[in-house]
This record gives structure tokens, sequence and C-alpha cells, in this order.
């Protein structure tokens, strides 16, 4: 350490003042170099206080440090003098403006420790040390301790130091473990428990107050000498193998604690500050895991274990299922306040396997289906949110959800009571479903799946029982091929919604209705059955389809639009959009063309009027309307010839010279069996218009010449088939509106009856419509009509083969399956299209390989 000052020069006439100021400098100096020597000792020591007491006797004020010894002093005030004197020479023989450095050296001797200091010093030390555990005063200041532990550590004896302090606190431990009032089994639990709980907070006290003594210690010794633990450590150290080795204090302690946490879990209060200190205490001991988790986890299974059994007995599955969150939610709330965060995951297993996964399929057998029939939305997102904790709960639950939907829906689609509100129910329960997979399932895609796997499997459940509802409810048609088609019925429904139209639903909810009703229709296999369906069941007695599509809109369409009864037709060709989109435009292409059909014949109606009433042409009396159907879009229907009034037959010769001025090489066939009228009569009541069909017209019509009439007259006069005769008399003489009487009374018509105009008919409406009835189909006529289905399939099936060969030339015999599946819009069996394959082998439009019999050529 270097210091630079500028003194004045000196002036050498005052020899007196000069020495003065020299003798004044020497005393100065030595003052300073006692300072020095007493600021590189311990400091504040007893020997430091000493020194100064002798100091004082010569009545002069003192530097805060003294020398420790007093030869080591002399030494070095003799050489501070000595440079002193030689510095005073060189200033006072300097020239004036000089600059001179004093440099202050270190002592060339390290200080030493008295005699016994060492001794003094473990003593005071000692003292120290037992006063704290025995939470007594300490006679010596805190700083004179600190004090003593840093020289006894600068002097290479904190090894002593640090072994000393340990056996302090070993026997301190080994004291407080052997103590009567722990090891006796006399004291209730929660008082020992609180009186080890107080030992263990004082021990941690007392050793943070050690270790601030010996802090020093701690930071130089021990940070040095990784082999050795810390004074905290090493009192925890000692703390745990003592309190290990005494299995009498460490099980009482175990057992306490599951007493106050098996309290709290039968609802009673408990101190949890008290819980969470000893929790701590095991983990700080590290044997949390050794002494108490694993007999805690044992008492939560045992426990939890019998109540799952008692609650199953007692409660039923919402209450259950509520008691399980519930003691999720406790456990929860332990980890939160005492348990240590490594017990969680162990813990929250152990509960969710005694009383979830133990217990799986009992709740989802007794209360699954009653929760889904009930719609209990709530309690099945709390089902989902525990199953979904154990390992296979979601997929439990989705097997149950689908079986359950697939009995449900089995029962809708079976029982034939139920087939006038089928559509209807199927829609509800689609829509029910959908809202819990949405809502209570979190939409998941696995719950998604198998729902619609279950609507697609329960829908084709009704398997080779043909069937068929009269009058308002819908027919049900079953296949060759053993698959149940809802589309008769489906499409039943769509022809009331969009013959209904708007009445009482918006737009937007009509959309949303054929929106679901498609949603259907994509469950059903074998959707080219409809070409069987309505084959004498329609008001208009439409026939069989022959169509290569797969369709299920055209016959309830064609009514629709020849009877005049869509209520919209945006609604109209919004259903035809989606048919579109799901099934491609070949489906609706024959559709399309209806619409065509029925915008054309609007024009040509118009001007066929145009024309008669330019031609003066005898049809003003007649309202005449005209549908003119290309035959490749409509069903088609057999001819049928019918002796018409001249009424009818002059308006209908005109309109065919019309017609087929302007078309020349197209040919018109009338189908009287589409044809309906409006009739005006005369009753006593008054008069009433009646709404009937072609073939009742004529009926009726006959009775203006002749008021009785015989079965065998009206047959006549009419040509109209047997069959459809007896049924058009008993419409009129054995319905609801009985406008002509049948002698003799009954509901059948037989040979000989007499049939007279009833004038007495009364009816509180004007118009009143009269429904045709309905011809039932024969056993025979459903088998041809199987037959004729079961044909059609062959005919696709051939040209799908002939396409797929024609394509790939070569190809496996599981190849081509694989392909023909993927293609056929239809169920089919293996064994079919075995036959199909056969049957084209031996027409020559393919072969077997020579070399592999397994393997087929296509032949050009």
């Amino acid at each position: 350490m270097s210091a630079a000052k500028k003194y004045k020069p000196m002036d050498t006439t005052e020899p007196n003042e000069n020495t003065e100021n020299i003798a004044a400098c020497l005393k100065k100096a030595e003052n300073a170099a006692a300072a020095a020597a007493a600021a590189s000792s311990i400091g504040r020591s007893a020997f430091a206080a000493q020194n100064m007491n002798s100091a004082s006797t010569n009545g002069e004020r003192l530097p805060n440090f003294s020398k420790l010894g007093g030869h080591h002093g002399e030494i070095r005030a003799a050489s501070t003098t000595s440079n002193l004197l030689n510095r005073v020479g060189a200033i006072h023989n300097s020239k004036p403006g000089d600059v001179k450095k004093i440099v202050i050296k270190n002592f060339k001797a390290k200080p030493t420790l008295p005699d016994n200091y060492s001794e003094d010093t473990y003593v005071k030390l000692e003292e120290a040390v037992i006063a704290i555990q025995l939470s007594k005063p300490i006679k010596y200041s805190l700083e004179e301790l600190y004090q003593a532990v840093v020289n006894m550590c600068s002097h290479k004896m904190d090894a002593q130091l640090y072994t000393k302090l340990k056996e302090l606190t070993e026997q301190h431990v080994k004291r407080n473990i052997k103590l009567k009032e722990l090891t006796g089994g006399s004291m209730d639990k929660l008082v020992l428990l609180e009186k080890i709980n107080h030992w263990w907070l004082s021990f941690c006290q007392q050793m943070i107050m050690i270790r601030s003594i010996f802090l020093y210690m701690d930071r130089t010794y021990v940070l040095q000498n990784s082999s050795i633990h810390s004074i905290w450590d090493m009192g925890l150290d000692l703390f745990r193998i003592h309190f290990a080795q005494n299995s009498v204090v460490q099980k009482r302690t175990v057992d306490g604690l599951l007493t106050l946490i098996e309290k709290e879990r039968q609802g009673s209060t408990v101190d949890r500050g008290l819980l969470k200190s000893l929790v701590r205490m095991l983990c700080d001991l590290q044997i949390y895991t050794s002494s108490f988790e694993e007999k805690f986890l044992d008492a939560t299974n045992q426990l939890y274990k019998a109540e799952s059994q008692r609650k199953m007995q007692e409660l039923e599955v919402p209450e259950y299922l509520q008691h399980v969150n519930k003691r999720l939610a406790e456990e929860n709330e332990r980890l939160l306040h005492y348990l240590d965060s490594s017990t969680k995951h162990p813990l929250i297993y152990n509960v969710e396997k005694e009383l979830l996964a133990e217990h799986l399929t009992s709740i989802l057998q007794k209360g699954l289906d009653s929760l889904l029939e009930d719609n209990r939305l709530s309690d099945l997102t709390l089902l989902y949110g525990l199953l979904s904790r154990v390992k296979n709960g979601t997929s439990e639950l989705c097997g149950n959800f689908n079986g359950f939907i697939k009995k449900k829906g089995r029962t809708i689609v079976i029982d034939p009571e139920k087939d006038k509100s089928m559509v209807q129910d199927l829609l509800d329960f689609k829509d029910k479903m959908d809202v819990i997979v949405r809502n209570c399932f979190e939409h998941n895609e696995k719950f998604t799946n198998s729902l619609r796997e279950a609507f697609e499997f329960f829908i084709n459940q009704r398997a080779n029982k043909p069937a068929e509802l009269i009058g308002k409810l819908p027919l049900a048609l079953f296949c060759h091929f053993e698959t149940f088609n809802l589309l008769s019925p489906l499409a039943k429904y769509v022809d009331m919604k969009l013959r209904s139209g708007n009445k009482g639903t918006t737009d937007e909810e009509l959309e949303k209705t054929l929106d679901k009703i498609m949603v259907l229709f994509r469950f059903i296999h074998g959707k080219d059955v409809f070409e069987a369906f309505y084959k004498k069941v329609d008001v208009l007695n439409c026939l069989v389809l022959h169509l290569n599509k797969h369709l299920f809109f055209m016959q309830d369409l064609a009514k629709r639009l020849l009877v005049g009864k869509s209520a919209s037709v945006d609604s109209e060709k919004s259903m035809l959009s989606k048919l579109k989109q799901e099934c491609g435009g070949g489906f609706t292409s024959k559709l399309e063309g209806m619409f065509k059909d029925m915008e054309l014949s609007r024009d040509i109606n118009t001007a066929f009027r145009g024309h008669a009433l330019s031609n003066n042409r005898d049809v003003h009396n007649l309202d005449l309307c005209v549908s003119i159907l290309t035959m490749g879009y409509w069903p088609t229907y057999p001819p049928t010839e019918v002796t018409m009034p001249p009424q009818f037959v002059n308006p209908q010769q005109i309109f065919n010279k019309f017609y087929l001025e302007k078309h020349s090489g197209r040919k018109l066939q009338w189908q009287p069996t589409l044809g309906n009228c409006m009739l005006r009569a005369q009753f006593d009541a008054g008069p009433k218009e009646l709404m009937v069909s072609l073939f009742q017209a004529l009926v009726l019509l006959l009775f203006n010449d002749k008021p009785v009439l015989n079965y065998e007259e009206i047959l006549a006069a009419t040509s109209i088939e047997d069959g459809e005769l007896r049924r058009t008399l008993q419409s009129l003489a054995c319905g609801r509106a009985r406008v002509i009487t049948k002698t003799p009374k009954g509901r059948d018509i037989e040979n000989g009856d007499q049939f007279d105009f009833n004038n007495e008919f009364t009816n509180k409406l004007f118009r009143i419509k009269i429904n045709q009835i309905q011809m039932k189909e024969t056993n025979e006529e459903q088998k041809a009509t199987e037959e004729r289905v079961f044909q059609d399939r062959q005919y696709q099936i051939d040209a799908a083969i002939v396409r797929i060969m024609k394509m790939r030339k070569t190809l496996s015999h599981n190849l081509l399956i694989t392909e023909l599946f993927n293609q056929l819009t239809f169920p089919v069996k293996p064994a079919d299209l075995k036959k199909r394959i056969e049957s084209l082998i031996d027409r020559d439009y393919m072969e077997r390989d020579k070399d592999n019999q397994n393997q087929y050529n296509y032949v050009a």
C-alpha cells in the first residue's frame, strides 16, 4: 500500500522548531505502527483488551487495536522510526516542489494465538450449543461466539470444531429420542404427535441458531470438503438415523398420522397444520416413502375397497358417481394441504382403481341404460369424466353405449306397431344421441364412429319379412339379401314433410329436417331396392320403377308433381340437391328430368288453351290439364284401356291433334290410372264438390243416366279391370264418404250387387276428397318383386366384374372380390359373387389362368 503527499519546504534557520516537528512525527509514526500491528491481529480479543488497558496508563488516546506481542511490536516500531528519520532527512534535503511516497508493508511474521486459547474456546462454544439445545440463555454474545469460530477456523482447527459440534448434536438427539413420554404406550396418539411436532420444530430452530454461530465454518471448511454434510444436513442426518432406529417412536408417529387422516376421511375435523408439519418432517428426513407412504397407500386401498362395495349396494349409479367425484376432490385437497406431491399419482390411481376400475362393469350395466334413456346429461358428463381417468374406461363406455343404441334402435324398427312413427322416432333418437356425444362425451371421435356403426347396424336388421302397411302406415320392404330398408317409410316421411311444406315450420327448420333425413338415408344398405317400392300402395296406384340407379325419392315426387300437392318448389329442389350431393348426378338425373317435364307441361297447357280459344274448340266447359311425361324419366305404367264418356273423349282428341302437330314423330300414351277429376254433385242437403280419381269419376257419371246400376252394368259401361272396379266401388259405397249405396250391405263387392245414388249424403265440408282403396300386395307379387330385385342385382354384379376385368386384364380371386365389395353399393355375400364369376366364365367373358386356378384373365 502506498500513498503520496506533498510537503512544504522547511526553513533550515529554525532548528528548534524542526526538531520538535521531527519528534512529533516520530511519535505519530510509533502510534501508526502500533495500529497497523493491531489491525493484522485477531481483532477484539482478550489480549487486545489487555494491551489497551496497559496503554491507557500512559494517559494517551490509544488506537482501536494494539499489537499481540511486545517484541514484534518493538521491532516493527524501531524499523518504522528508522525509516521515518531517513525520510525526514530526505524531506529536509529535498528541493521545493518534490513529491515523495510513503510505503506501508505487511508484517513479516504471522500473529499467533495465545496459549490455551483453543481449549477455552471449545468450552465457550460447547456451553453455548448446550444452552441453545436446552433453550437456556447464552452467557456470551453471538458476535463473540462467531469471532471465536472464525479464529479457530483461521488457525486450522475447523475439523476438530466440526467433530465436536457433531458429537454435541448427536448426544442431544439421543437424549430426546429416549424420553419415556415418546416411547411409553399410554400416551394418546394426538398428544404424542403434538409432542413429536414440538420436538421437531424446536430442533429445527436450534439447528438454525447453531448454524448462525458456525456459519463461517459452514461456508469455508464444509464447502471445501465434499465428503461431509453441511451443519443443517448433519443435524437432519443424525435426527433421521436415530429416529429410524427407534422403531417404537417411528411406528407410533406413522400410526398417529394415519389415524388422523382416517378421521378426516370419515368427516371429522383435524389439525391440518399438525399433519403438514409432521409430513414435512418425514420428507426432510427422507423417510417419507419408506416409513409413511407405503402404509398410507395400503390404508387407502383397504378403506376405499370396503367403502366401494358397500356404496355400490346402497346407492344408485348417479349418487355413486357423485360420491366418487367427492372422494377424488377430497384426496386432491389433501395433496394440496399436507401430503407430498410425489404421492399424487399413486394415491389418485389407487382411489380410481378401488372406486371405479374394480366396479366398471357393474356401473355400466347397472346405470348406463337408465342415464341414456332419461337423457341425464349432467350425470353422463360426470360418468364420462370419471371413466376417462381409468384404463379402458372410455372403451368400455363406448361399447356399452353402442349396445344401448342397437338395442333401443332395434325396438323402433322391429316392432310393426311403431311403423307409423318409425322415421320420426329414429330422427328424435338420433338427435338425442348426437347431443349426448357432443355435450357429454366431448365429441369423442370413437363415440361418433360407434354411434354411426350402431345406427347402420339396427336400421338394416329387419330381414326377409315383407310388410305392407295400409293407409297412413308407411311401407317397409325386405329384400332378398337379408337387408331391411327404411326407404319406403323414409320416402313417406319426406313426402309428408314436402306436402305440408312450411306449415308450422320455418324454411330453416324444414332444411334441418331434410338434412336429418339424409343422415338416416346414408345408414341404409341396398338403396337400389327402392325400384320395388310402392308397387300398389300409393293413391295413384303407381307401379314398379325399373331403374338402374338407387332411387328412393322418385315415386312420391311423381305423386306430388302430378297431383300438384308440393307445398314448396324450393324445398323440393333443396331435397334434390341433397340427393345429388350424396349419391351423385346419375342418381338424380331422372328426378331433374321430372321437374323439367312439369315445367314444359305448364307451357304446353298454356299454349293449348290459347289454341282452343282461337279456334273455337269446344273445351271451355272442361278445365283440362295434361301432364306430358317422358317415359325415360318417370315410372313405367302399363297401358290401360277404359271406356271414356263423350265429354272426356272430345277434349282428349283435340289435345292429341294439337300436340302431334307441334311434335311430329312422337306418340302419346294416355294413362287413366294417373288421372283425377273434380265433379260437382247435387244432393238433397245441397251441392258438393267431389275430388275423385278418374275411375271413380267414370263410375259416378253413369248415375246421371240411370239412378240404379248393378255390378255387371257398371263393368260393361266402363271397361275397368275387374279388381280395380271392385276397389273403386268399395271406396264410393263402403268408405267414409258414401255417395252411393250398395245392396246388399257389406264390405266386399260381389257380382250382382246393386248400387244407388245416395241423395241423402251429407257432409259438413263443401269439397270432399274420396280416397281410392289400395290393393294389397299378394305373396306371389312380393316374391316376384324380390326375384326382380335379385335379378337386377345380378346384372349389376356382372357389369362390375366385366368392368374390373377389362381394366385390370388379369386379377386374382381375392383381389377381384375386394374390388367388387368396394364398387357395389348394396350388401352381397361372397358366395353370390362367386356364382356370378362362374356364370361369366361359362359365357366366355373371362377365364381361369391355366397355371394358376385362383387367377382370372379377361377375354376380349
